[in-house]
């Protein structure tokens, strides 16, 4: 069988290289540039006012939800909006209690810190960032034995940023430090459709509405895709339509990256086909279905398999993963006769 190729997906919601850059132009800079996620913004806005008001910086902000949604976006904006400094880092990057200290006692009064995947910081990191948090000090110890000294170190009022995409893998304790806690959600094609025609017009590229409408259709209803894809369809449209994205450039750009009406590329529509082959739609354990495809289980669980849950292309039984009824109309397979529980090719 053919092997995937996850990492480079047009359709991945992880980022690549060069996208996350804190200087990425398509970045909006402030609340009003934002498009998207009202709800989030609009109890943002009041936080940030009122610690404006008061004079105080902002209370710790978790931002939870799918990959490429703007969480990184929110972080700089609350930063810019609160006229402060942002320090970027991730979880897997502070590696030992030390990492942390360092960046901690570097930061300024009110700075933004924003620790990326929040949830995969360790536990030995984790016990210094409570006090941290809560009482604005840490204590850190030197020496060994005899030797040993402690010393309580004060710390600047700071707002901490976390950002997950897997909100029930936070200890209890760590998550109930955060006084604001906002789920982004995913976007609708109306709301993909403004974002990029203003992509389109910070990179100057000419685009038709439908053909806006044509790409936001296929994004998954993330953002980050939406922009990747407007970049494809950009070289398309400049050597077939004297560069003007056009509905009918759209759709011959997307049919060639094989990203179909919905969203699905081929590696999707292969995994689901494997799926029907070889299990005659399931249910099948993740670790089989990973290793008939070639691919490792984490890698399907966190990339592959929300799309298509939140779709209605797959169930998770107790028994494993089952292909569903608008899955096998969409991919031209029969419905699964009730007596037989397989699915005919037509």
């Amino acid at each position: 069988m053919e092997e995937f190729d996850f990492e480079n997906r047009i359709v991945s919601p992880t980022e690549i290289m060069g996208e996350n850059d804190s200087d990425n132009p398509l970045r909006p800079r402030t609340l009003h540039d934002y498009i998207g996620q009202e709800k989030a913004k609009q109890n943002l806005a009041v936080f940030m006012e009122a610690a404006r008001q008061r004079h105080e910086s902002l209370d710790h902000v978790l931002l939870y939800g799918p990959p490429g949604l703007g969480k990184t976006t929110l972080s700089g904006i609350i930063a810019n909006e609160m006229n402060v400094n942002l320090r970027i880092t991730s979880g897997p990057a502070i590696e030992k209690p030390g990492d942390l200290a360092a960046i901690l006692t570097n930061l300024n009064e009110g700075d933004v810190l924003f620790i990326d995947e929040i949830h995969r910081i360790s536990r030995a990191v984790e016990e210094i960032l409570y006090p941290a948090m809560e009482d604005f000090a840490i204590d850190i110890v030197t020496g060994k034995g005899q030797m040993a000294a402690s010393y309580h170190l004060p710390l600047p009022h700071f707002t901490l940023v976390g950002a997950t995409t897997r909100a029930g893998q936070l200890t209890a304790p760590l998550r109930d430090r955060f006084g604001v806690c906002l789920r982004l959600e995913l976007y609708t094609p109306e709301e993909l459709a403004r974002i990029i025609c203003r992509s389109a017009g910070i990179l100057n590229i000419a685009i038709e509405q439908e053909g806006a409408l044509e790409i936001a259709s296929r994004s998954r209803g993330t953002p980050r895709i939406a922009n990747r894809m407007l970049k494809r369809v950009r070289d398309f449209a400049q050597v077939l339509s004297n560069g003007v994205i056009t509905l009918s450039t759209a759709r011959t750009a997307l049919e060639r990256l094989e990203v179909d009406e919905l969203g699905l590329d081929a590696n999707d529509r292969r995994m689901l086909t494997a799926l029907v082959k070889f299990y005659r739609g399931g249910p099948v354990g993740l670790e089989t279905l990973a290793a008939a495809i070639g691919e490792e289980a984490v890698t399907i669980e966190d990339v592959i398999e929300p799309y298509l849950m939140q779709i209605g292309f797959l169930n998770r039984t107790p028994r494993g993963r089952c292909i569903t009824r608008a899955a096998c109309l969409h991919l031209g397979f029969e419905v699964p006769d009730a007596a037989e529980g397989q699915i005919r090719f037509e």
